[in-house]
């Protein structure tokens, strides 16, 4: 069968409608989000709750990413991945098994029904990492689909996963929040460039490939614009895996960090990656011992 969602071939760039639903089996696989809230998730391919997590929860979230950040043997792991022009922590991977906290969290019922009611199914951890952006020097993400490249680098078949990234920190206007561009996801940008060997090695740094060219990116934002999350920590933004986004770099004096926790569905397991290229590691990608998730 023809890819329904081809990229980084030696065609030119082009957007191609999405071809799979946003939100799986109506929403009624379980009971999490209010019929607004799915509504406003399938129109926008985001969703922001606020107070999820009070204060306390949160004060414990910021201690254990300070240690997964801090800790030198943590450092010595190829799921530490470092700026790319200073010796800083830009994310740790694979926390949901490196740290006892982090894997209580990605079950904690606020989060996984959410999911496994938009995905309609039992789901899975398919990445896991804390992001950070210290004050003064914090680096951007730049405009990505997600899907994009698990399409491309981890052989994910369909449309049916997505992000969940709790604040630990206050985003504010200044300290470079995240930005989604409402509606992008019902297209799928594809992308030019032919996808080096180990392009994960560079591109958890700073992205190059799979990105999006201006021109695409220019109409999808004309079309929806652009939404900053701002918001306290302890809220949760859930957002579709094809839901274009990215964040600017952090020069003010407040720092951001967030935990990250990428929800696939158990129907939607990874296949061989495109064009040859080899799986990438399996902090980034999990496709061994895949079991679904039961809340703490």
């Amino acid at each position: 069968m023809s890819d329904i969602y081809p990229s980084r071939t030696d065609g030119d760039a082009a957007i191609i409608a999405r071809q799979d639903p946003v939100v799986y089996g109506a929403g009624e696989y379980t009971q999490a989000l209010s019929d607004k809230q799915i509504n406003n998730y399938e129109d926008n391919g985001f969703l922001v709750l606020e107070d999820v997590f009070d204060q306390t929860e949160v004060n414990k979230l910021q201690a254990e990413v300070e240690r997964l950040s801090t800790d030198p043997e943590i450092a010595k792991l190829k799921e530490a991945v470092i700026e790319p022009d200073s010796n800083a922590v830009r994310s740790v991977f694979r926390v949901h098994e490196l740290s006892g906290v982090m894997d209580k969290l990605s079950r904690d019922p606020r989060l996984l029904h959410v999911a496994r009611q938009i995905l309609g199914s039992e789901v899975y951890i398919h990445q896991s990492r804390v992001n950070l952006k210290p004050g003064f020097n914090g680096k951007e993400f730049y405009w990505h689909s997600d899907f994009e490249t698990w399409h491309v680098e981890d052989g994910m078949p369909n449309m049916r996963a997505l992000s969940c990234s709790i604040l630990l920190t206050d985003n504010n206007a200044c300290n470079g929040p995240l930005m989604l561009v409402p509606g992008s996801h019902t297209q799928f940008i594809s992308c030019v460039g032919e996808t080096p060997d180990k392009n994960y090695e560079k591109s958890l740094r700073q992205q190059e490939v799979g990105v999006p060219d201006p021109i695409s990116l220019k109409l999808l934002v004309d079309q929806g614009g652009i939404e900053a999350v701002t918001a306290k920590a302890g809220s949760v933004i859930f957002f579709d895996c094809n839901t274009m986004h990215g964040s600017a770099g952090n020069i003010s004096p407040w720092s951001r960090s967030n935990a990250f926790f990428v929800y696939n569905s158990v129907e939607n397991m990874l296949k061989e990656p495109k064009y040859g290229l080899e799986p990438r590691p399996e902090y980034i990608a999990a496709r061994k011992n895949i079991v679904a998730l039961d809340p703490v």
